[in-house]
């Protein structure tokens, strides 16, 4: 069956209710049938001793998309080339997955920089983006402003970021209703972050 699959990236270190309020929105208010949230093994941009084992964000990702019915873990980055580009990640889905159609979620951030991405013209040229609104400086590059393959979502502004919760549980801050009940859990009996 054809499905038209959302891919929403991130370390998830660890995964919050911002990221589910997003990637839920998207299944919920938008044309595509699922949302996949891929876990990235390292992004070049963030200093990898800050991040959990891949295992360990990939099994908070799995337990944070239990509820979730359109909502699906995915550790495909994993298996592919380090250092890897998003370019990367989309032929091999499509190649092992010919009949979905796969599309980029991104704040609008992101969106901003997408110019600088490897390979970004290939992408928009195959690809759809779905992006959602971010507080942030910075302007869209002309070039993307009505592009027919960029579909704004107006999902809610989500401020929560996975460095906050890091430096709040470091500091022991009570954060619990920012992180999934049993990701809670996780970091807890794991003692991480601290």
């Amino acid at each position: 069956m054809n499905k038209k699959i959302g891919l929403f990236f991130g370390t998830f270190n660890p995964i919050h209710i911002g990221h589910l309020i997003i990637a839920n929105h998207m299944a919920e208010f938008s044309d595509l049938d699922e949302v996949w949230l891929v876990v990235t093994p390292h992004n070049p941009h963030k200093k990898k001793s800050t991040l959990l084992n891949n295992h360990h964000r990939l099994d908070m990702v799995f337990m944070a998309c239990e509820e979730f019915e359109h909502l699906q873990p995915s550790d495909v980055e994993f298996r592919l080339e380090q250092p890897n580009y998003t370019i990367k990640t989309l032929a091999h889905l499509q190649e092992k997955f010919p009949t979905n159609e796969f599309c980029l979620i991104m704040g609008e951030d992101n969106l901003k920089s997408f110019h600088k991405w490897k390979n970004y013209e290939v992408i928009l040229e195959n690809h759809s983006l779905y992006v959602y609104p971010r507080k942030s400086g910075g302007r869209v590059e002309n070039q993307f402003k009505d592009h027919p393959k960029i579909t704004r979502v107006d999902a809610p502004v989500i401020e929560i970021s996975a460095t906050f919760i890091r430096d709040s549980i470091k500091e022991g801050k009570f954060i619990k209703p920012m992180l999934p009940p049993k990701v809670w859990d996780y970091v807890l009996h794991n003692n991480f972050y601290k």
